[in-house]
C-alpha cells in the first residue's frame, strides 16, 4: 500500500508541472506509458518488481489476453439460446419481465415491445454440449475449451460507463484499469516491451463503431508507468522509436545517458516518482527499437498459423493481426493485452453488422485459443472475450422491416467466455431465464469477475490496494466473491 501527504502532493504537483513543460520534447518516448527502471538503478519503485509478498497464493495464469468485444455483442443472437424467445417472436414482451428496471433512453418503457428471435439458428456443439449461433461457426470448434458465463450482470446502461465499469470497477473515469493494477501488483517479466499493451480494431465499412477513450488502459491515481501502451493500428506501432536522420544509435544511447543523469538529480532532489517513470519511458523506447521489430515480423509464422488466424492476419489494424500480435507478445514477456474491437452497438443493424462482426472476430479469436494450447501456452494464459452488456431480447426497431432490426443495450443478463489460465472448460456457468431478460441462476457481477480475474492470477482482491484521497481503493471496489464453481 502506499499513502501520501497531501501537501507534498500540492508541491510535488508543480514540479511535476514545471517538469513536462521543460521536457515534454526529445525523442517522443512520452508517448509510451508502460515503463521499465533502467538496470543498475532497481529501487523499491522499479517496475519491474511488484508489491511485496504478491502474488498472494500460486497462480493458475501468469497472463491476460482480453478480447474486449466494444458496444455489447447481443447474447440471444449469438450463445444465449431460448426456445421460447423464438416462440415468442413479434409477441409483446411480458411486463413482469421489465418491470421496475431501467433502460436506455432510446428504450425508456419497454411496454409494448416485441420479441425479437435469433437472426439464426442455434446448435450444440462438444461434449458439453455448448449452444453456439451459426453465426460462430470457429468458435464453436473450441467450445470445450471455453468456459461460457451465461449469467452475467452489471449496472449501467450506457457504453463508456459500461466499459469503465468492466475494466477499472467504477464508471466514473479516472481509476486505474485491470492491466494497471496488475502490472502494479505484480511488476513485469520483460525489460524490452511493454507489459501492459492494447490494439484497437474496428470493422471496415462499419456505422456503428465506438470511440475509444484513453481512460479505458488508464493508470489513473497510480504512478503513470502502470498504464497501457497502445499499440497503433497503422505505421510504426509506436511513435518516434526510429532514430532522427544523422543520428547513430550510439549517438542516442550517450544522450539518454546524459537525460538520464539529469534526471536523477532532479528525481534525489523532489522525490517525484513521476521523474522516475519518465527516465524508464526514455529507456524502454530505446530498447523498444531493436524489440519491435522483431515483435511485428510474421516472416517466421508457419503459413498454417497465419492461415489459422484468417485472410486479414497480415493487415495491420485488423482484429486478427492483433490476435496474433497478442500471442507473440505474451511470448515474450507481455503480462496483460488488451484488445478492443468495436462496432457491436447494433441499435438497427442486427441483420447486416452484426454478420461482418461474427465474421471479422469469430476466426481469428478461435485461433488464437487453439494457438497457444499448441504451444502450451493456455494452461497458464487467461483468454475472455465480451463486451460491456447484452443487448434487449425484444426489438428496437420495426419488427415488419428486417434489414433495420436492432436491439438496444441491455444491463440484465449476457453472455461471456473464458478459457485456459485455470479456468473450467467445456462448462456453461449460470443461466439467464427463459426470454433471456434477466440472470436468475448463479448470477455474477462485474466486480465478481474481476474478483475472479485476480484469483487466478494468485491475488486475493480485497489486498490489491492503493490509498489515494485518504481511502484504500481497489478494483473491486468493497465488492466481489470469486466464482469457485468456473475454476479448475
Amino acid at each position: 500500500m502506499e499513502s501520501h501527504d497531501p501537501t507534498i502532493e500540492s508541491r510535488l504537483a508543480v514540479n511535476r508541472r514545471h517538469f513536462f513543460g521543460r521536457t515534454a520534447t526529445g525523442i517522443g518516448a512520452a508517448a509510451l506509458g508502460s515503463l521499465l527502471a533502467r538496470d543498475g538503478l532497481a529501487t523499491e519503485s522499479d517496475p519491474r518488481l511488484g508489491l511485496p509478498d504478491f502474488p498472494h497464493a500460486a497462480p493458475k495464469a501468469k497472463r491476460v489476453i482480453y478480447l474486449f468485444q466494444n458496444g455489447a455483442p447481443t447474447h440471444t443472437d449469438i450463445f444465449d439460446y431460448k426456445p421460447r424467445q423464438q416462440k415468442m417472436h413479434g409477441e409483446p414482451v411480458p411486463e413482469e419481465y421489465f418491470a421496475g428496471k431501467r433502460f436506455s433512453t432510446m428504450t425508456k418503457d419497454p411496454t409494448g415491445k416485441l420479441m425479437l428471435g435469433p437472426v439464426e439458428p442455434f446448435r450444440q456443439y462438444g461434449q458439453g454440449g455448448a449452444w453456439l449461433s451459426d453465426l460462430m461457426p470457429f468458435t464453436s470448434t473450441i467450445a470445450d475449451d471455453l468456459c461460457f458465463i451465461k449469467s452475467m450482470h452489471t449496472e449501467a446502461v450506457n457504453h463508456a460507463p459500461a466499459i469503465s465499469f468492466f475494466l477499472s470497477g467504477g464508471e466514473i473515469p479516472g481509476r486505474p484499469t485491470m492491466g494497471a493494477w496488475l502490472s502494479y501488483g505484480l511488476g513485469r517479466e520483460t525489460e524490452d516491451l511493454p507489459g501492459f499493451v492494447v490494439m484497437t480494431s474496428v470493422s471496415k465499412n462499419t456505422t456503428c463503431g465506438q470511440i475509444f477513450y484513453d481512460f479505458y488502459w488508464g493508470s489513473g491515481f497510480l504512478p503513470t508507468r502502470h498504464q497501457g501502451v497502445k499499440f497503433r493500428g497503422n505505421g510504426d506501432p509506436v511513435l518516434y522509436l526510429a532514430n532522427p536522420q544523422g543520428m547513430s544509435r550510439q549517438m542516442r544511447r550517450g544522450i539518454l545517458d546524459d537525460v538520464a543523469a539529469v534526471n536523477e538529480m532532479k528525481l534525489k532532489a523532489t522525490g517525484d516518482q513521476e521523474i522516475s517513470t519518465r527516465i524508464a519511458q526514455y529507456e524502454m523506447a530505446y530498447r523498444m527499437q531493436s524489440s519491435v521489430p522483431e515483435l511485428t515480423d510474421f516472416s517466421n509464422e508457419p503459413q498454417s498459423v497465419l492461415d489459422m488466424y484468417g485472410p486479414d492476419v497480415k493487415e495491420q489494424g485488423t482484429f486478427a493481426y492483433n490476435c496474433l500480435m497478442a500471442r507473440r507478445l505474451i511470448e515474450r514477456g507481455s503480462r496483460f493485452v488488451q484488445l478492443m474491437h468495436a462496432g457491436w452497438d447494433q441499435h438497427n443493424s442486427i441483420t447486416t453488422e452484426l454478420y461482418t462482426q461474427c465474421r471479422d472476430t469469430d476466426q481469428p479469436s478461435a485461433a488464437l485459443v487453439k494457438d497457444l494450447k499448441q504451444r502450451g501456452l493456455l494452461d497458464d494464459t487467461l483468454v475472455i472475450w465480451g463486451g460491456e452488456f447484452g443487448r434487449t431480447p425484444f426489438i428496437q426497431g420495426d419488427i415488419k422491416n428486417r434489414p433495420r432490426w436492432g436491439r438496444d443495450h441491455h444491463p440484465y443478463a449476457f453472455t461471456i467466455w473464458m478459457a485456459g489460465g485455470g479456468m473450467k472448460p467445456g462448462i456453461s456457468y449460470g443461466a439467464s431465464d427463459d426470454l433471456g431478460m434477466n440472470a436468475v441462476e448463479n448470477k455474477v457481477h462485474v466486480h465478481d469477475f474481476q474478483a475472479t480475474v485476480l484469483h487466478l492470477l494468485g491475488i486475493n482482491h480485497e489486498h490489491l490496494t492503493y490509498k489515494f484521497q485518504g481511502r484504500h481503493f481497489r478494483l473491486t471496489d468493497v465488492h466481489g466473491h470469486v466464482v469457485k464453481s468456473i475454476i479448475a
